[in-house]
């Protein structure tokens, strides 16, 4: 990324609100299983649930948002769901003080955020596509990668000292603030936003529900590109829990080596995500999508040699750094041709569905390596996600981009 690239001072606020409200989001990492244990006293099962079941409904709850989002002025939505998070994780908080926090309210809790989550990011990708032209977005969503990957490396350390000064309710409160800090960046921009040519919302047919879906699956270049994510993410998000078992339980790492072993490689995607740029100007933009997607296939299967001591912590941060830095790289570039790809009238729709269907997917093989963690090892769950991980890359499109659709709004 060339130094100096101005992208206006909106984008700006854009920016800076996406991060904070990251930063938010990794403050608070596992603030949720952490209140289920420690104030409720939850078992397994519960935590489980919490994790997978409040993802998967509000996914579910999110299909009907993504009609909605598209016929309306994206800032003013932004704002909106931003609210809704703050709002709802403010309830965790009030309910604790009041003593009357209960699970079914975290996971109500849980779906109402996972929901406005997806409405959020199909809102954003939308506006962004709007707000700069073609050639800046690679620039932009660089620059939102390396802010994750950033606030990665920061955040759950950060909330991990809060949790020990203040318990992890605080931490609740930090990523409700952050949404609000968050809004008040994105009403801070200013600027005027065209209204949506049609507006058919007023009258949601079920059509609409499946419009994101079937624009993907009608393009010979989305639809490979939109299995390949939705896989590769479920199965990666899949091995983490059998990961934790493995490296907490049998092999003896403390809680500080778990967490170094994931935070410190994130410098990774930091440096892929500030090179994703260059290497499209000089290779292209299909050559550095295939080869990164492919590249960050190979690291997982690595983890089934993982043994105990400091050279197991060794593997651990060998894989995961190779394994981000690819995906430092690959994710700004597909987000970008995913944007080029989808006509403006109908980008919150599909972003909408893409988000939901790798939503589901993940908690579908989060549910389902669980079990087989439970019937082979742990270790053997991680080697079977790995060897099928090696075989998503013949899902990249590896043809030439199809001419763009045409703009409709059915």
């Amino acid at each position: 990324m060339r130094s100096g690239h101005r992208l206006g001072r909106r984008f700006g606020w854009l920016w800076g609100a996406y991060g904070t409200s990251a930063l938010g989001t990794w403050l608070a990492f596992g603030s949720f299983p952490l209140i289920a244990v420690q104030v409720l006293h939850a078992g397994p099962a519960e935590v489980a649930a919490l994790a997978s079941a409040g993802a998967a409904v509000g996914a579910v709850v999110a299909v009907p948002l993504g009609p909605w989002v598209e016929f309306r002025r994206k800032r003013p939505v932004l704002i909106t769901m931003d609210l809704v998070r703050c709002a709802a994780l403010l309830t965790i908080p009030a309910a604790f003080a009041l003593g009357a926090l209960t699970f079914l309210q975290l996971l109500l809790v849980s779906v109402v955020v996972s929901a406005a989550d997806i409405s959020f990011r199909a809102a954003s990708g939308a506006y962004l596509k709007t707000l700069l032209p073609a050639e800046d977005l690679l620039v932009a969503n660089a620059r939102f990668e390396s802010t994750a990957w950033t606030t990665t490396i920061i955040g759950p350390p950060l909330g991990g000292a809060a949790v020990g000064l203040l318990g992890p309710v605080a931490t609740v409160v930090a990523d409700a603030v952050s949404y609000l800090l968050s809004a008040l960046g994105i009403r801070a921009m200013g600027g005027q936003e065209p209204r949506p040519e049609h507006r058919e919302a007023s009258r949601m047919r079920a059509g609409h529900l499946l419009h994101g879906w079937r624009h993907i699956l009608a393009d010979a270049t989305l639809r490979p590109l939109f299995f390949n994510t939705a896989l590769f993410n479920g199965l990666v998000m899949a091995t983490q829990p059998l990961l934790a078992v493995l490296m907490l339980g049998r092999l003896g790492f403390t809680p500080w080596q778990y967490g170094l072993a994931f935070a410190a490689p994130s410098i990774g995607g930091l440096l892929g995500s500030r090179l994703a740029r260059p290497l499209v100007t000089r290779f292209g933009q299909r050559q550095v999508l295939v080869v990164s997607g492919t590249l960050r296939a190979i690291w997982p299967v690595g983890l089934v040699l993982l043994g105990p001591g400091t050279g197991g912590l060794v593997l651990v941060m060998g894989v995961e750094l190779g394994l981000i830095f690819c995906c430092g790289v690959f994710n700004p570039v597909h987000a970008t041709f995913r944007l080029e790809r989808t006509a403006a009238d109908r980008a919150a729709r599909t972003l909408s569905a893409w988000a939901v269907t790798t939503k589901l997917s993940t908690a579908l093989l989060t549910a389902v390596w669980g079990v087989l963690g439970g019937l082979l090892g742990p270790r053997t769950a991680i080697g079977l996600a790995g060897v099928l991980l090696l075989a998503t890359p013949l899902l990249l499109p590896r043809r030439a981009a199809m001419p763009l659709p045409v703009a409709d709004s059915r």
